[in-house]
């Protein structure tokens, strides 16, 4: 498909660069979603936890709505603003929503060695089959960041053999080339997000530790700088990579954009601090039969805040709905 451009997004005047349409639509929206939250159990003895909220239009049966499956950012979950403008923009509309968190990432530690990482698929599929027997058989797949690329990565490797009831796809702020979008988390400019990222990633080692010493190694991770640091120490090691740059390789999601067969929208902002030239694949983005992508010039990461800072609804969120709704 073409690519889609000119992109139609235009920041707030008060948001003139990619760090400011990232971080205040982080800090300073506040959407409240009331979700009710379901445990589920996984076959190797850990468990996910899965919010719903469910739309109140009309009067159908469960599970008659189409449903809309949310996966959040690196150390993110339900409650981020992005994902829970959605959430409200998507439920008032028709749709019902389920945002799931990865291993460790809901409030409370998960049981196994093993967290989470952005190559893993597994549980992602574990998600779907769980709304598929709880009846849904018109489900669309939502990612952020992180979320996104474990999104497409999924999707590539189902290829033909996707479940017929997966419809669409729609991701937003997408790292497709690891590697490189690594490195651009070093610049000097982008600085701050690998403090927090590295932060909370930390914290969670160290408590992880203390319930599962003799599995856990924590010596050198004070001197762990970088995410790329944090993951050739740790994610790599623990998940069965050779380092990090193995890690990132067989995780990308761009390798497997030629394999997706259902129509997907890819949403990448030009001035987005985490994602590197890699990440705007416009010659590829002509040739795939199914995947759409728009390369706005700004929006930030998972940011897009509206034009006019009266309206309570994202671009992101209208972009998202446009295509749900119709192609392109």
């Amino acid at each position: 498909m073409p690519l889609i451009a000119p992109s139609d997004y235009r920041p707030p005047a008060h948001l003139w660069n990619g760090h400011l349409q990232t971080i205040v639509p982080s800090l300073f929206r506040k959407v409240e979603v009331a979700y009710t939250r379901e445990r589920i159990e996984t076959p190797d003895d850990d468990f996910l936890d899965l919010d719903w909220s469910v739309s109140a239009v009309g009067s159908r049966p469960p599970s008659a709505a189409p449903l809309v499956l949310l996966s959040h950012g690196l150390e993110g979950d339900s409650r981020r603003q992005y994902l829970a403008g959605m959430v409200r923009h998507l439920t008032a509309r028709g749709y019902d929503c389920l945002a799931w968190h990865y291993r460790s990432c809901s409030g409370e530690m998960n049981r196994q060695v093993r967290f989470y990482h952005l190559g893993e698929t597994g549980d992602l599929d574990f998600v779907i089959q769980h709304a598929l027997q709880r009846g849904y058989r018109e489900i669309y797949l939502m990612g952020f960041s992180a979320g996104g690329n474990v999104t497409l990565k999924y999707l590539g490797e189902q290829g033909k053999a996707v479940h017929p009831s997966l419809k669409k796809a729609v991701v937003f702020s997408v790292p497709l080339h690891l590697t490189s979008a690594s490195r651009r988390l070093e610049a000097w400019d982008s600085r701050i997000y690998n403090i927090r990222f590295n932060r909370t990633l930390k914290r969670k080692v160290l408590e992880k530790a203390a319930l599962m010493p003799n599995a856990i190694r924590t010596e050198g991770l004070r001197s762990v700088r970088t995410l790329r640091e944090f993951d050739n120490y740790f994610t790599a090691r623990l998940h069965g990579f050779r380092d990090a740059e193995d890690y990132y390789r067989q995780s990308s999601s761009l390798q497997y954009l030629d394999r997706i067969t259902i129509p997907t929208l890819i949403v990448n902002a030009k001035n987005d601090p985490f994602l590197s030239r890699e990440c705007f694949p416009e010659d590829l983005a002509r040739q795939l039969p199914c995947v759409w992508m728009e390369f706005p010039a700004e929006g930030g990461h998972c940011g897009f805040a509206p034009a006019d800072r009266r309206n309570p609804v994202y671009w992101s969120e209208q972009r998202a709905l446009r295509f749900l709704k119709g192609i392109g």
